[in-house]
């Protein structure tokens, strides 16, 4: 299998954090986004940022920008379908999403992935620890008509749309700590200091 695409999700609206980008806040000598660069950015070969509203908030970062296809906020699979239209357009078979909260991701997130999926047709993976992370996942191309109709058509969870595919698990261990443990809220925020240091 190809490389896939790197896709940080930052769609969301962040209500629990009073609103903003949550990949944005400060975390150790940097930003939230910036621990999930440094973990995510040398799995893929290429990155781009999912979110909605004005692009120049990451201009810094020079990646690519990318907001959903589809209004009204429906959700990470509109993310997802973006990162799969993007992806098409630039010759990838299959994406990687990521959360952009998410700063201790595995540094092995990608492999594990596309081992997890191998011998599937449409290769699709989601991470799990004791529980699936529906926003981390190896998501194919191949699919995305599907997906936009079922967007369409009112779905919004994933996890429905991806077990009527079959999707693989990648299973990753929660201790020390969670590595899909993403920032929501301040005492999040807090926790993630002190788990970074």
């Amino acid at each position: 299998m190809k490389p896939p695409l790197g896709v940080i999700l930052a769609g969301g609206r962040a209500r629990r954090m009073g609103g903003g980008d949550k990949g944005l806040l400060p975390l150790g000598q940097g930003r939230v986004i910036d621990h999930v660069l440094a973990r995510f950015g040398p799995q893929v070969p290429e990155l781009v940022i999912n979110a909605n509203g004005d692009p120049a908030r990451f201009l810094e970062f020079g990646l690519a920008v990318i907001p959903d296809s589809i209004a009204e906020f429906p959700g990470p699979l509109a993310g997802v379908l973006a990162g799969m239209d993007h992806a098409a357009d630039a010759g990838f078979e299959t994406l990687v999403t990521v959360a952009a909260d998410t700063p201790f991701l595995p540094a092995d997130l990608v492999p594990r992935l596309m081992q997890a999926s191998e011998g599937m047709a449409h290769p699709l993976a989601l991470a799990a620890t004791d529980g699936r992370h529906p926003t981390f996942g190896l998501w194919p191309v191949a699919l995305r008509e599907d997906l936009r109709a079922s967007l369409v058509s009112g779905l919004r969870k994933v996890v429905m749309w991806t077990d009527k595919h079959g999707a693989a698990e990648a299973l990753f261990l929660a201790a020390p700590f969670d590595p899909f443990f993403n920032v929501n809220t301040p005492e999040d925020l807090a926790q993630a200091e002190a788990i970074l240091a």
